[in-house]
Order: C-alpha cells, then structure tokens, then sequence
C-alpha cells in the first residue's frame, strides 16, 4: 500500500477518536467541560468547512450581517449543541450507509478475485483484491487474499506487507500469520517462520495438528537448504564423486538416444547415489526432471512389459529414485510432487511385470517410513488406484504379499486416509469384496489376515460400517469366505477370527442387515463357540471369542429369526450356559443378554426348569464384577426368565430371598469372601441378592403397580409359612439390611405366597 493511503488511514482513524471523545466531553455532567466542548466543536466545523472550500476551489460571497440581532446568551449552548448532535447524527448515518454500500461493492470484488484466484489468474485476482481495498481499506479477507496470490506469484514482500496490514485490521488473524510463515520460509527467514506459525498456536490451541505440520516443513527446508550448501561447496571443492554426478546428468539430459543408452547411465548414476551431497546434487542439477521429461524414458514407463530393454530401463529408473531417496526427505517431496508421479507410481505398482511391482512396491514402503512421507503419499497419489494394486498383492504366495499389507496398515492409521476411505468407499468397495471372494486356499494368509483386519478396523466408523453392511454382495462375501474356512478350520482358524471382527461391525448396523444374514452369521459363531476341541474358546484367544459372543448378542437383540435359530441348534442354551462360568466379564455380559434375549422365544424358558440358571443368574447379578453391564444383564435375564416361566421363581423363591455370599477366609480382609456397598463392607452372613435385582424382577413381572396399590386390592389367600415370624426374624435383626431391602424382600415373599395358592 502507499505511504499517502496509509496517512490517510491513520488521520481518519484519529479524527474518529476526537469526536468520540468531544461528544462525551459534550454529555459531562461539568458545564465548564460541556462549554469547552462545545468551542472545540465548533473550531472543528469552521476547519472543516474551510478544507472543503479549500479542495474545492469555490468563492463564496461574505454575508455577515453589520450589528446582528443578539441572541439570547442563556440559549446558545443547548442551540450549538443540539445543532452539532443532529450534525453528528446525520453525519454517522451518511457514513453506515456508503459503509454499507462499499461492504457490498468490496464483497463482490472479492468473489471476482476468487474465482481468478481458482483459475490460477493470479494477477487479475490482485487487481480485483485491490479494487476492493479502495472500496473498504479495513477489510482483513482482502489484505490475506491479496496475499496469498503474492506468494503465488514469487512476490513476497507485498505478501508480507498485505499480512502486516490484515494483523492491523485484526490481531487474532491467524490466515495473516499463516501466510506470513509461508513468505519467511520461501524467503529462507526459518526463525521468523517459525514464529509466525507458534502465533497461530497462541491464538487459536485447536489448529496443534495443522501447525505442526507447517513447523515440520520449516524444519525439513532448513535442513534442505543446510544439504544444498554442503553439496555446493564439495562441488567446488572439486569432489570427485560430486563433479561425476554433476556431469552423468548432463549426459543423461541429451535427448534421442536408444533406451540402453539411459538404462546403462541411470545405473551408473545410482552406484554413485552413496552419500548426502551426491542425492543433493541430484537434486539440485534438476535430476528429477531430467529423468522424468525424457520422451524416451516416459515411453518405456508406458510401454513397459512388451521389450525386456524397455523393462531395464524402467527397472533402473525405480532403482535410481530408491538411492535418491534414501534419507532425503526433500528429494522425496520433489519426487512425489512432480505432475506425473500421482498416477505414475499406482500404475507401475499394478504393472503386469512382477519386477516393476516389487520395486515400485520397495519405492513406496520407503516413502512411508516417515510421517511426512505417508503425508506425501496420501496428499498426492491416486489412492483409489494405490489400494486397488495393493490388494492385488495378495496373489503372491511370499512375503512381497506381506509387505503389501504392512504398507496398507500404515496408511490406514493414518486419520487422512480413514477420511479418504469413507468418502471413497463406492469406489473401492468392489476391490474389497474381491478380497473376501478369494479363495484361503491359494492366497496367503497371513497377508489374508491383514487385509481383513484393516477392513475391520476401518469399519469401526459408523459412516464406513453403514456403505459395507448395505452392501449385500460384501455382506454374503464375509459368509463365503467364513464357509471356505469351515473346510479346513486349523488351516484358517487366524482368517476366520479375523473375519469375526469384520461380522461383528456389520451386525452393529442392524437395520441394514437382513434377517436371513443375521441368522446365517449367528449359525455359524455358535458352532465357533460349541467346537468339540475348544476351538474359539481356547485356540481362539480372548478376543475371537468376545467376538463371537457379541456377535450372537446383537443378531439376537435385533431379530427374532436369531434367537429361533439359536434355540433350534442349542435348545438347552447350554453354550451359553458354559459360557456364564467364565472368567472374562465381557464374555459373560455378553453370554447374559443374549440368553436374556432367548428366553422371550416361547417354551425355552420352561426348558430350563431342571437347570441351575436361576442361581447362576442370581450370583451374576448380585456379584461385584468390576463391569456393571454384567450385573445389569443378569438382573434383566432373570426377570425376563421369571416373566416368561413363573414356575421358575416359584421352585426356587427361597434361593431368591436367602442367597448368602459364600463364607470368607480367615485373615483375606477384602478378598472373595467381603463386597463393598458404598463405604460399607459386607461379610460373612450378609444378604447376597441386592435390592436392585430384586427390584428388576418386580419390573419385568409388572409387580411394582400391585405392589404401589397393595392396599386396594383383595388378599383373600392365607399367608405362606415364608412370611412367619420365624423367616422374617433374621432379616429384622440383620444390621446390613436396609429397610427398602426388606420393604421388596416382604412383598416378593408375599407374591410368593400367591403363586404357591395358585392351581
């Protein structure tokens, strides 16, 4: 900006500080103060009027009046002031609304400079940008529009400028300290970049991730530069192995020679690719675009396949980016950023010869050691393309398949990638369904498994979960493959547990899943779980097995058609059963809602009369397992059961009421023997069952409206002998029993009563 506008920016801004100030000078209680106001006020009108006839060149006929009339001296103060309220007033209004109609001029001058800003018109946007200031010089967007299309084109210190200026419009502006990072570190200020970036931090704690990667830019320029310096200096040292890279580029640079020519260079080059200060003047001597613009050598990158010398020469270009790379976070960024490399490498990676795949395959896991190097993948090669020709890595049977999958499981960590995935997936959800169409047999599993697991991890997201399950063809993949692997199960036991996390994401999203797949899936994690060697249960792992359970869980919370097919293979329940004793409370949990589930199917709850489920229910829910849901699902299973079979309550009422926790060893304090209620500790001879399970019997068999209406209704039925004195006189001297404990203990003893009168 010039210097004139900047003083006309700072005069204006000042006068509007005086005549803040004289207008509240003006509304002072002091009248000496109101009085001086009202002079100073006045001066300023006269001045005022004076400029104008100034600038404007007009005569003006003096009209003073000889011997005016006097005006009362008692009026003028209120007269001036009112008059220069009203001026002031008008004044104000005058300026909101050519504010108001320059905003909307400045406005539209912006999107103009915007849409050249996107065609890459960088100079017709600065135009647009500046017309806009001349319309609202206070407008920050404009000053960081302005110069960002600087630093586009080179121009840093007007970018610079344009910053300073937003940051006077606006000190929080953290697009102004953004781009001024950019233009100190173009204009090799490290320390001052560096600075400008930790401001954003200050400002605003939220943009930690994006400010780290702007200071790890920094880091790896000045750490460019510092290389480029050293390589300049050995070269004029006269290096021998420094002038022999400089001069083999020249070489290489000379066009039309027949591709053995470039194949024997490009391999004598990459012998010399030992040291730092080689790769660096490598790079510096423009190697990437020597290499790369060669119409011979893009020819043999297209052509690939059908002449071995066309081969060689792409095999030694790949060997050659490798040396260039190795240890050189600049050369990578060069390598990936040229127009080319985006589809380039994707392509040669699904390459019909083997070689090529493996080197580019090598190129890549390179890359993405560091984290800046899978920023680079991500940010700019074709992803679609990279996942497609990694999973097709699979049809090695070697360790190149493995090496696939390592580098998928990278990027798949990465938070930019699962963002990518998910807004992707239509795209790559055909390739995926060809992963689980395979066939375990011919297809490497460790890499199997892995492919699977990144599936499985991605699909934790609610978004991807939802695009996999509505896919039926996905959906009766997973069922495929899990019956490929039923074949042969020690063979594929790890692709079929793996598989199970995969299902078990699916099932979350119950409404997309169909009744048929969801009977299907819990078929066959129920024969998982009922394998005669243990299988999931012990071979599996804890995690496999948790898998299972939940998933029988879910398909028999949601559908019907579940808990009928579970009952049908297991009319007893007794996997469940088995599964109640285990040690794992997420097991367990699990293994109690999903019988809680199946005792609504009609006749199982009568199925378990002769079983010991009650007091294994009754242990669970009144237990202190460290997960709640275990205590929670074992109370909602008993009512459920107690609902659906009243005999079950009826045969073993007493179990219910007189549970007692098992007696504790001597001198154990807290062990097995002792559970805390609150702060209170309950030991040997202290009541089991705690009131919250037997409150969710009372709920689950609509007891609690009797029970709130008790006195309203008929008890024409003679007491039991469970409510004389004799069994109610250990409760009335228990110290621990609470008196809402022994309000529920007396009416569920009381409803027993009933059950036993009934025919």
């Amino acid at each position: 900006m010039a210097d004139y506008q900047e003083e006309d920016l700072q005069k204006f801004l000042k006068n509007v500080d005086e005549i803040t100030n004289l207008i509240q000078e003006m509304n002072s209680d002091d009248p000496v103060v109101r009085e001086k106001a009202v002079l100073e006020t006045e001066k300023r009108l006269q001045f005022t009027e004076e400029d104008q006839e100034e600038d404007e060149c007009r005569t003006t006929v003096d009209k003073t009046m000889i011997s005016p009339p006097q005006a009362s001296t008692k009026n003028t103060d209120e007269i001036n002031t009112e008059a220069f309220l009203a001026s002031m007033e008008k004044d104000a209004k005058e300026r909101a609304k050519r504010r108001r109609e320059n905003k909307v001029l400045a406005d539209a001058l912006k999107e103009k400079g915007n849409e050249a800003f996107v065609k890459g018109d960088y100079e017709t946007a600065i135009l647009c940008y500046s017309e806009g200031l001349e319309k609202l010089k206070d407008m920050k967007v404009l000053y960081t529009n302005r110069a960002q299309a600087y630093i586009k084109l080179g121009d840093y210190r007007k970018a610079l400028v344009d910053c300073e200026w937003a940051l006077k419009c606006d000190e929080k502006c953290t697009k102004a300290y953004f781009h001024m990072g950019k233009a100190h570190l173009a204009l090799k200020n490290y320390s001052v970049s560096r600075g400008c970036y930790q401001k954003i931090l200050e400002i605003n704690p939220q943009l930690q991730t994006q400010v780290k990667d702007y200071l790890n830019q920094v880091d790896l320029r000045e750490k460019a530069d510092l290389q480029e310096k050293e390589a300049q200096e050995a070269l004029d040292s006269g290096t021998n192995t420094a002038v022999t890279t400089k001069n083999l580029l020249e070489i290489l640079s000379k066009p039309d020679h027949i591709p053995s020519f470039y194949a024997g260079g490009i391999e004598i080059l990459t012998d010399m690719m030992k040291d730092c200060t080689e790769r660096t003047l490598f790079r510096t001597h423009n190697g990437f675009s020597i290499i790369s613009e060669n119409e011979v050598i893009r020819r043999c990158f297209s052509t690939a396949g059908k002449d071995a010398v066309e081969e060689t020469v792409c095999m030694s270009v790949l060997r050659l980016w490798q040396a260039v790379c190795s240890e050189n976070e600049e050369n990578q960024r060069l390598l990936v950023l040229r127009p080319d490399t985006g589809q380039l490498l994707p392509s040669l990676l699904a390459s019909r010869v083997p070689n090529i795949r493996q080197q580019t395959l090598a190129l890549l896991l390179q890359l993405a050691q560091t984290e800046n190097g899978r920023s680079l993948i991500m940010g700019h090669l074709d992803l679609t393309g990279l996942l497609e020709a990694l999973v097709s890595f699979l049809d090695f049977s070697d360790k190149k398949a493995n090496s696939a999958m390592g580098l998928l499981t990278d990027l798949a960590l990465e938070e930019r990638f699962q963002v990518w995935f998910q807004a992707s997936l239509p795209d790559v959800l055909l390739a995926l369904t060809g992963v689980l169409k395979r066939d375990p047999k011919v297809t490497n599993t460790s890499a199997l498994c892995q492919c699977i697991a990144i599936m499985g991890n991605l699909s934790a997201e609610a978004a991807t979960r939802r695009q996999m399950s509505a896919s039926e063809e996905f959906r009766d993949a997973c069922l495929g493959l899990m019956a490929k692997c039923e074949e042969d199960v020690d063979l594929f036991r790890e692709v079929m547990y793996t598989l199970l996390g995969l299902m078990m994401n699916l099932c979350l999203q119950s409404p997309c899943v169909s009744e048929v797949w969801a009977m299907e899936v819990s078929r066959k994690c129920l024969s998982l779980l009922n394998s005669q060697d243990g299988g999931i249960l012990t071979a599996g792992g804890q995690t496999a097995s948790r898998y299972a359970v939940k998933i029988l869980a879910i398909c028999t919370n949601s559908y019907h058609e579940a808990r009928e097919e579970l009952i049908r293979l297991d009319k007893k329940l007794g996997v469940l059963m088995q599964l109640l004793g285990s040690e794992d409370e997420i097991l367990v949990g699990n293994a109690t809602l999903c019988l809680g589930n199946c005792v609504e199917v009609p006749h199982v709850a009568s199925s378990l009369l002769t079983t010991d489920i009650v007091p294994v229910l009754l242990k669970l829910a009144g237990g202190d397992a460290q997960k709640t849901a275990v205590q929670l699902n074992a109370g909602i299973a008993l009512g459920k059961l107690c609902t659906a079979e009243p005999r079950c309550t009826a045969r073993q009422g007493a179990q219910l009421l007189l549970w007692r926790k098992p007696p504790h060893p001597q001198g154990t304090g807290e062990s097995s023997g002792c559970s805390r209620r609150g702060n209170t500790v309950m030991g040997q001879g202290s009541f089991w069952a705690p009131t919250a399970v037997v409150f969710s019997l009372f709920h689950s068999r609509s007891l609690l409206q009797p029970l709130l209406f008790l006195p309203l209704l008929p008890l024409p039925l003679t007491p039991s002998p469970l409510l004389s004195v004799s069994f109610l006189s250990p409760l009335l001297f228990q110290k621990q029993t609470s008196p809402a404990s022994f309000f529920f203990f007396f009416f569920f003893a009381w409803d027993l009563s009933v059950w036993e009168n009934v025919p």
